[in-house]
């Protein structure tokens, strides 16, 4: 008995399309019920953060209020998918806060029928037709949850393949006919599939009556059947009342079989078709029109549960191995699909969840093969196809043979795992656990935006908040963080975060010039630091002996992050003085000279007519312990995982350069000396997060009539999002003429240490950009 279609294959070969063939665009889409602490259904309504129900292309609701969808995008490959629902996992755990999300195809705890709530999409329809599916499949039964693995070729491969095999229809049914052969060998032989993805054996009491009357117990909470691995794919689980069979041989048999289901009224209309394979189209709104007219889009394999021993409910491996085995259901034989097959298939399906694998295998043939013995023969020719097709391929040689032992071993698949485990605690404690372990990680991951973690922190923040409200994102530039946001036909271009088409590009030139930045703050009665611009070296040194012994500040005129700045608040040398020129210079033709202000250095983060946050920023440190050097107290400071390089973290790590070795040596100290217990070794005058500095947030300390003037100070710049920095003598006091100064207004302000400062409140300041391009929720 052989399955593989060995001329295809070689034709693939010979023509060298065996990237193609792999190259292919995923998605998947999750369904998690939400939970309390006590892992009973939680009753509150679908958080609003997550903004519509129906428009947020990202997150959304299914049956029920509790019942939340999360939808990745199209990608081309299938890390990037399961980073990304990983990713929209991690958003969506941060919000519930108090709650947790299920991590089983299986209800929690249940209230009654009538106490389980409803999704409200205020939507006539949508409403009218939920209602009509609780009552005609019940409340409960609707809470199963899954995942949907949604999956199309490239349309380049299937063109190459229809133009070499010389096809005599047009391409659009070459390539229905393509999906509908996967398909119907999805159908038939699903039952493998199934036993590989089943992870839903244990159910808790409170489901239907009637299956738990059916089930066996251990604590008379949880409760399961003797061979069964997936109640969801079971007679108790989620399908229509009564087996459908429409024909798969064509898309027009198909859209005709389907007709004819919802004119006799057996179907509310083809949603209602609960096929464990599903033909979609690329808009969904009229499936069956537009499949007539445009044609197969991607397939959707509905039955694999949500894996509890994974945090997204799948791992990654399985996702390669149902690739694998789809391009198998492409390469292999074709083979008759009536509606007898179609009786085989459901009870071979049925079998499989009810008996396990070692029954009896139901086909046309009569044949007597088991089951087992039929899954071992399709891990065979899979093998051989990959060995055929990408021979120097050694990982998808290994996915198949951890699959392979699944099937010699039962005891090595999820559902038995996961049984055994429930066996040892209770179904309702074991997945409590897990839901919990889960959110936490998500927690650990707060600040990242998983699969993009080589963004800006500050990009990174303002991605997931837009994921979050369901405002579409697409990198145009990922190397210079330049992304496009879009809400249906309202399109923003948004550079690092914070440089929008709020913005002009004259207010941006003022900010970047600090001379500027000065007069215009001057001008609108603002107090800026006294000082003087220099143009070459020589001209600048010649102010040694001017500035000798005063507090002086030395910068370059246009940079940002505190690059090439220096503080003297003691005595200098005209050798330091030069030092701090040279590096001035080597980032700007103009250097500044300016005062040095008394006080502590405080960062406003000013949006609109608002100050979101303000931050004191405390120059990079150590704090000695009498034992170990400067030098060793900043590599073990640096090991902090909040801290790394190129503003990807909240903070940023300390840097042993030649700024903090002057500012060592004007203090008398070297890299090699130990401080004492508890003593307190600045390394850096200037307070830069970007320079290793720490955050601590003083947003509801600093009276109202300093943020008035950081309001004022942006507005005279022209600016909506600014980063205003203030020296401040003390915050006891409210503002006069003479006891703060403005020393610099930044135009690309880091948003990220507002987010998370080293100590304090999460101002969300990704969240206020988001209202001021788009409008805030409602």
């Amino acid at each position: 008995m052989k399955l593989l279609n060995r001329e295809r294959i070689q034709l693939l070969i010979d023509n060298r399309l065996q990237n193609d063939l792999i190259r292919g665009h995923f998605g998947l889409e999750k369904e998690n019920l939400r939970v309390d602490r006590d892992g009973q259904l939680a009753l509150t309504p679908h958080p609003k953060a997550f903004g519509s129900k129906t428009e947020n292309p990202y997150i959304q609701t299914d049956f029920s209020e509790s019942q939340v969808e999360m939808i990745t995008p199209c990608f081309d490959s299938i890390d990037e998918t399961y980073l990304f629902l990983e990713a929209i996992q991690d958003i969506v755990s941060l919000e519930l806060k108090d709650e947790y999300l299920w991590p089983s195809s299986n209800p929690p705890m249940l209230p009654k029928e009538q106490d389980i709530p409803i999704a409200q999409m205020n939507d006539p329809e949508a409403d009218e037709y939920r209602i009509e599916l609780a009552q005609k499949y019940g409340r409960k039964r609707q809470l199963l949850s899954g995942i949907h693995y949604n999956f199309s070729f490239d349309d380049k491969f299937l063109r190459k393949l229809y133009e070499l095999e010389g096809h005599d229809i047009d391409f659009k049914e070459f390539k229905d006919d393509v999906y509908f052969k996967i398909a119907r060998n999805l159908l038939r032989y699903r039952w493998m599939l199934i036993y590989l993805t089943a992870a839903s054996p244990v159910f808790d009491k409170t489901y239907l009556e009637r299956c738990v009357a059916l089930g066996d117990t251990h604590d008379d909470k949880s409760y399961y059947m003797l061979n069964m691995n997936s109640l969801r794919n079971s007679v108790c689980g989620y399908r229509n009342e009564k087996s459908f069979y429409v024909s798969y041989n064509s898309a027009k048999d198909y859209v005709r079989g389907l007709n004819r289901l919802i004119e006799q009224k057996e179907l509310l209309s083809a949603k209602e078709f609960y096929s464990p394979i599903r033909i979609k189209t690329a808009k969904g709104i009229n499936p069956l029109q537009e499949l007539m007219e445009n044609g197969v889009a991607y397939l959707e394999l509905r039955f694999i549960d949500i894996n509890p021993l994974q945090k997204i409910g799948i791992s990654k491996e399985m996702m390669h191995f149902i690739h694998l085995f789809i391009l198998f259901m492409l390469l292999k034989e074709d083979e008759p699909f009536d509606e007898l097959d179609q009786r085989l298939a459901d009870l071979n399906h049925d079998q499989l969840i009810m008996e396990g694998i070692q029954g009896r295998l139901n086909d046309r043939q009569n044949d007597m093969i088991t089951m087992e013995e039929m899954a071992l023969f399709c891990i065979d020719e899979m093998k051989e196809m990959v060995g055929l097709l990408f021979p120097q391929d050694k990982e998808y040689q290994h996915i198949l043979d951890v699959e392979k032992r699944k099937i010699h071993n039962p005891e090595l698949n999820v559902a038995s795992k996961v049984k055994s485990d429930i066996q040892e605690s209770s179904y309702l404690n074991y997945h409590l656990e897990k839901a919990k372990m889960y959110a936490e990680a998500s927690a650990l991951n707060g600040y990242r935006f998983v699969g993009y973690e080589d963004l800006e922190l500050s990009t990174q923040l303002l991605l997931k908040a837009a994921v979050k409200r369901g405002i579409k994102f697409k990198l145009v530039d990922r190397d210079e963080n330049f992304v496009r946001l879009s809400r249906d036909t309202h399109i923003e271009y948004v550079k690092q975060a914070t440089k929008t088409s709020l913005d002009s590009y004259s207010t941006v030139l003022i900010m970047e010039n600090k001379v500027v930045t000065k007069e215009v703050l001057k001008e609108q009665g603002i107090r800026v630091p006294a000082g003087e611009a220099f143009r070459n070296l020589d001209e600048a040194i010649a102010s040694y002996d001017t500035y000798q012994g005063s507090p002086i500040v030395i910068k370059p005129k246009s940079t940002n992050f505190g690059l090439g700045i220096t503080i003297f608040n003691q005595e200098f040398t005209r050798d330091e003085m030069l030092k701090a020129f040279e590096m001035a210079f080597a980032h700007d033709q103009t250097v500044l000279l300016e005062e040095f202000m008394t006080g502590k250095e405080y960062r406003f983060l000013v949006m609109g007519d608002e100050v979101v946050g303000i931050l004191h920023r405390v120059p990079a440190n150590v704090v000695g312990d009498g034992i170990h050097t400067i030098e060793q107290l900043v590599h073990e400071k640096n090991k902090n995982p909040l801290r790394g390089k190129g503003y990807k973290t909240p903070l940023e790590k300390i840097q042993l350069g030649e700024a903090e070795t002057m500012f060592l040596n004007n203090h008398s100290r070297d890299w090699s000396d130990i401080p004492q217990q508890g003593e307190v070794i600045f390394l850096r005058e200037n307070s830069n997060i970007s320079t290793g500095g720490d955050s601590v947030d003083f947003t509801d300390d600093i009276p109202q009539s300093y943020k008035d003037l950081a309001i004022q100070s942006a507005k005279a710049a022209g600016a909506t999002i600014c980063g205003v920095d203030m020296m401040i003598d003390d915050i006891e006091q409210e503002a006069t003429d003479s006891n703060y100064s403005i020393i610099e207004i930044n135009f690309n302000p880091a948003i990220h240490i507002h987010a998370y400062p080293y100590i304090g409140t999460n101002r969300k300041p990704e969240e206020k950009i988001l209202d001021l391009l788009f409008g805030s929720l409602k």
